[in-house]
């Protein structure tokens, strides 16, 4: 394994409490509430969304691994030689390490990860596959600015890869502003492999953001859990469901937390109180069609260079670059 692969830099792991606290209580002013999703990412949660991966209704992770499965040796050469692999919200890497296989001479693999532990091991792991690969892991917030580490050689290009489907997580004008932010850090010759969700039978979408297990279920409550235990708050699990549907003019699966009583709870020195069926939103996942994407992509500055898709075109994988390049 590559030294760097050990010098594992934390940015801002989390905001600091107060931090937190102001973001938590101005979600819980609003009308409707509303709470940022990436609070579902402590260690336990990191680990429950690993789980829902392996959920039979949980379709994306299945069509998307089938399409690297067939493309990743086209995505690779499509990419070229030299690249700077930067990856947003890494994981576990098991798509990354399908990529890998098939880059050539890759310059270096940067994998930004919030979660700590999950992204020691993961490095730990490529590190084991790929002792070729400069390995210079980064613990941090993707949304928020980067300091990207010195690469060890001059890369040809970097390229900001964002697989599963993340993107549809933001509202489209945030979702720009972070296309943008990633057109910013892949610079003038670079790009961005991305996973998108394609839109599709409701009782499909629906399945999957609500499992029969209710690994699902777990992970969203496990928000409150993790608000319970970083800022002392006093949420009682059992008064909250977890409820996810489809929003067809929207194009995005919408998943609350939905109050099942009458109650309130102390956040620091603020008490939300909560209705009776009174539900509080955590999470959009938007899903697209091609045109809806590469217009959302141009809007950022961005054109769609190539797409991949699984066999039953559910999934795809798209490479953009910056509007007007000209082709490699």
């Amino acid at each position: 394994m590559s030294v760097q692969a050990c010098d594992l830099r934390d940015d801002d792991r989390r905001p600091p409490a107060n931090e937190l606290l102001e973001i938590v209580q101005r979600g819980l002013r609003s009308q409707p509430k509303r709470l940022p999703s990436w609070l579902f990412y402590d260690e336990r949660g990191s680990e429950l969304f690993e789980r829902i991966c392996e959920q039979p209704e949980y379709y994306l992770t299945r069509c998307e691994i089938a399409l690297m499965d067939v493309h990743a040796a086209g995505i690779a050469d499509a990419l070229g030689a030299d690249v700077r692999l930067v990856e947003y919200g890494s994981g576990n890497a098991v798509k990354t390490r399908m990529l890998l296989e098939h880059l050539a001479s890759p310059a270096a693999y940067v994998p930004v990860e919030i979660s700590a532990e999950p992204l020691r091991q993961s490095v730990q792991r490529l590190g084991e596959r790929f002792p070729q690969v400069p390995m210079q892991p980064l613990c941090a917030d993707f949304t928020r600015a980067l300091r990207l580490p010195i690469p060890p050689r001059a890369p040809r290009r970097t390229v900001v890869y964002f697989p599963g489907s993340t993107i549809g997580n933001f509202e489209a004008r945030d979702a720009v502003a972070l296309l943008r932010k990633m057109r910013g850090e892949m610079g003038d010759n670079g790009g961005v492999l991305i996973g998108v969700d394609l839109k599709k039978d409701t009782a499909l979408l629906e399945a999957a953001y609500n499992d029969a297990a209710g690994v699902t279920a777990e992970f969203t409550l496990n928000l409150l859990v993790r608000l319970n235990r970083e800022l002392g708050s006093d949420f009682d699990l059992s008064g909250f469901r977890h409820r996810a549907h489809y929003n067809p003019m929207a194009g995005r699966i919408e998943t609350s937390l939905v109050s099942t009583r009458a109650q309130q709870a102390r956040v620091g020195r603020m008490l939300a109180r909560f209705a009776e069926g009174e539900a509080m939103q955590v999470e959009y996942s938007c899903k697209y069609t091609l045109d809806d994407f590469a217009a959302l992509a141009g809007r950022a500055g961005l054109e769609v260079r190539r797409v991949w898709t699984d066999p039953e075109r559910m999934f795809s994988v798209q490479y953009l670059v910056r509007a007007g390049a000209p082709g490699r």
